[in-house]
């Protein structure tokens, strides 16, 4: 498994590629802006981009998916709860940032909790953690994380965007922290790399919050 990244746009978000470097296949995990960067990047990796999986809909993730259709015609998932961002609100958003966004289609295919998720043959699992946005999803598998903005190192996301939802998000961290084990590495939207014991341990937002860490 390779897990390679760049960070893009003006909020700095982490876009994905996720790679069964045996296999030759890949899949693109929220591609926010900038999306010569990203094509860049799969084209170095050497993989054939089989899908975009979206942890969200918020417009710092979603940015970059038509430059990258624009090479690989290839499928978006996304989470149906997130339909109003991805078709509507992100555009908004765009607009009053004052941000170039071209709008695309789709999504191609609903995600739900509890799917399993393919690349090459490498197997994840989607995890609803909704309250940073209602269709908030994690892509789980193989030690890692793919959390979107759930979970950060020392911080978590936040719930005051529309259709943020703080009860939801307080279920979805506790979900979270305590289904995964101690050593799952997060791969969030934003900053650094973690992992859930250095957060269970540290994050202020998590201390004495949760039930301990399956182990």
């Amino acid at each position: 498994m390779k897990i390679d990244h760049r960070t893009v746009g003006v909020f700095e978000e982490n876009c994905y590629l996720l790679a069964d470097e045996q296999a030759g296949r890949g899949v693109l995990i929220d591609p926010g802006d900038e999306a010569e960067q990203l094509v860049a990047m799969v084209r170095a990796a050497n993989v054939t981009l089989d899908a975009i999986w979206l942890t969200h809909a918020h417009i710092d993730h979603m940015g970059g998916i038509v430059g990258v259709r624009r090479v690989w015609d290839v499928p978006v998932l996304l989470h149906p709860r997130d339909l109003p961002y991805y078709r509507e609100l992100s555009a908004r958003s765009a607009q009053m940032y004052g941000i170039d966004f071209e709008q695309p289609e789709g999504p191609d295919a609903e995600l739900s909790d509890g799917q399993e998720l393919s690349c090459g043959d490498l197997r994840f699992t989607v995890m609803h953690v909704p309250g940073h946005a209602p269709g908030l999803v994690a892509f789980n598998g193989h030690g890692v994380s793919f959390g979107g903005d759930l979970l950060f190192a020392g911080s978590i996301g936040r719930t005051d965007l529309p259709l943020g939802n703080p009860a939801e998000m307080n279920a979805s961290l506790e979900r979270f922290v305590s289904e995964l084990p101690a050593e799952t590495v997060v791969y969030p939207g934003h900053g650094p790399r973690t992992t859930l014991e250095r957060e269970r341990r540290t994050n202020p937002f998590l201390t004495g919050a949760v039930r301990p860490l399956r182990r």
